[in-house]
């Protein structure tokens, strides 16, 4: 679903305190990145945070749900509490979890494709 452009600087703003973000609209949506880390999405004018093991009992405790773009398919993403969001110095906090899982996702990513990068392409006939 569509971010309004309110509600895409509304966040961009209240990241403020978490540092310098990068945003990019994307599959009707858009992903925020800080430096190399994608760790939050915004669908439907709400706000979603890369979640694991670590900082998922925080969401599911807040009672927050998971991304679901379509039904079935649920990703690592999951709402934040209004209260977090309206309040700059929660929402860096609940950031730097999202940081360190997305930092995982993405080392996981890495190691897993380098193996399949190394070894030459199938030859066709």
């Amino acid at each position: 679903m569509p971010v309004s452009d309110e509600f895409l600087s509304f966040v961009s703003e209240q990241f403020s305190e978490l540092g310098s973000i990068r945003t990019r609209r994307m599959f009707g949506g858009v992903g925020v990145c800080f430096g190399d880390k994608f760790f939050a999405l915004l669908d439907n004018d709400t706000l979603y945070l890369k979640v694991d093991g670590e900082n998922e009992p925080a969401f599911r405790q807040a009672n927050m749900k998971p991304f679901e773009p379509w039904p079935g398919h649920v990703m690592a993403y999951w709402t934040v509490p209004g209260e977090v969001l309206e309040d700059k110095a929660a929402l860096a906090k609940w950031s730097q979890g999202a940081l360190k899982a997305a930092g995982k996702a993405g080392k996981k990513r890495a190691s897993k494709t380098r193996g399949k990068r190394d070894k030459p392409a199938p030859k066709t006939k």
